[in-house]
C-alpha cells in the first residue's frame, strides 16, 4: 500500500490542512505498521474522536498503538489543541492554523500521519493483534462506504438543516423529511438483525452508532417535540443503539458531559422544544455491562 507524502493536502484559507498518510504493510511504504510506533490524539466528546476510541477498543490496540486523550472543550481559537501544535507546526512548513483533532502521529519522527478519521480507522484496522475481527472484512467495503453517506447526509447534514435557526420552514420540513426516511431504511435494515452488514460487527455499526448518540445528544436540542418522537418511534433503531451501548467497547467511551459542554461551546442555535425529549438514557445504557464478556 502506498502513502500520500508528508506535505498536507491544500485546504481552503483558514482552515486546517488535512493530513492523508496512510500506513502500509511492510517498510517500503514509509509509515508500516509496528506496534508502538503511532499514537492517537483524540477528544471522545468529538463524533470523530468517539468513532476512533471505539475502534480502536474493538481492535484490542491498547497495546499496540497508544492514545493521548483531549479536553472535550478545545483550548485554542478556531478548535484547535494546544497540545497538538508542536504536531502540526513540524508537519506543515509555517502552520499558522488551528490544530484540529483528531490526529494519528508518528511518534518516531513527531510528525502527523493523518486527520482524516475514516482513512485512519482502516490503517488501524491493518495491525489489529490475533484474535480481534476485521471491521473492514473484505467484500463489505461498499455496504460499509453507503452507511457512511448516509451517517453523513441524511443523518447529520439533515439533521443540522432541520434544526437550523431562522431557515425557511418548508426547508427544515423538507430536512427533516430526508432525516425520517433515513432512519426509516435502516429501521428496516435492522429490523430482525443485530448489525448492518454480513451479521457481524463493522466500521458501519461504529459509524452510525456515534451519528445516534449525535443525533440524541446534540441535534435532538435544535427540533420541536414533534420531530423527535417521530425520530423516536424508530425502535428497532434505538434498540441497536442501546445494545452497542452496553458494549464496554463503546459505552465507556461516552463523555455525555463533555459532549454537551463540546455542544454549547460551539453552538450559536436555538434550543427548541425537543430538548426536554431524551430518547435513550446514555448513561444508565453505558453502564449496563452485563455484555461485558463481548468485545
Amino acid at each position: 500500500m502506498s502513502i500520500t507524502p508528508l506535505a498536507a493536502v491544500p485546504s481552503t484559507p483558514g482552515t486546517a490542512p488535512v493530513f492523508r498518510g496512510r500506513i502500509g504493510r511492510d517498510a517500503r511504504s514509509g509509515h508500516y505498521a509496528v506496534p508502538h510506533r503511532y499514537r492517537l490524539h483524540l477528544s471522545t466528546a468529538c463524533p470523530d474522536g468517539l468513532r476512533l476510541a471505539v475502534g480502536h477498543s474493538l481492535l484490542g490496540l491498547e497495546a499496540h498503538c497508544p492514545v493521548t486523550l483531549l479536553p472535550a472543550v478545545p483550548d485554542c481559537p478556531g478548535g484547535g489543541h494546544a497540545a497538538l501544535r508542536p504536531l502540526y507546526e513540524a508537519s506543515a512548513h509555517h502552520y499558522t492554523g488551528p490544530a484540529l483533532a483528531p490526529v494519528l502521529s508518528d511518534d518516531w519522527s513527531g510528525r502527523i500521519v493523518s486527520t482524516h478519521t475514516p482513512g485512519i480507522l482502516r490503517d488501524l484496522d491493518l495491525f489489529r493483534p490475533g484474535g480481534h475481527d476485521r471491521l473492514y472484512p473484505s467484500g463489505l467495503e461498499s455496504v460499509i462506504e453507503a452507511v457512511e453517506r448516509m451517517c453523513a447526509e441524511g443523518i447529520e447534514e439533515a439533521a443540522q438543516r432541520a434544526g437550523r435557526a431562522g431557515a425557511d420552514p418548508a426547508e427544515r420540513a423538507a430536512a427533516l423529511d430526508v432525516l425520517l426516511d433515513t432512519l426509516g431504511r435502516l429501521e428496516r435494515r435492522l429490523s430482525g438483525e443485530e448489525y448492518l452488514a454480513d451479521d457481524r460487527l463493522t466500521a458501519a455499526d461504529i459509524d452510525l452508532w456515534v451519528t445516534l448518540v449525535q443525533l440524541d445528544t446534540v441535534h435532538r436540542c435544535h427540533l420541536d417535540a414533534s420531530a423527535v418522537h417521530r425520530i423516536a418511534d424508530h425502535r428497532s433503531l434505538w434498540a441497536y443503539a442501546r445494545r452497542l451501548a452496553a458494549r464496554p467497547a463503546f459505552g465507556r467511551h461516552l463523555d455525555l458531559d463533555g459532549i454537551a459542554r463540546r455542544h454549547h461551546g460551539r453552538c450559536q442555535g436555538l434550543e427548541a422544544a425537543g430538548a426536554a425529549v431524551q430518547i435513550l438514557d446514555w448513561a444508565g445504557h453505558a453502564a449496563d455491562t452485563s455484555d461485558a464478556s463481548r468485545r
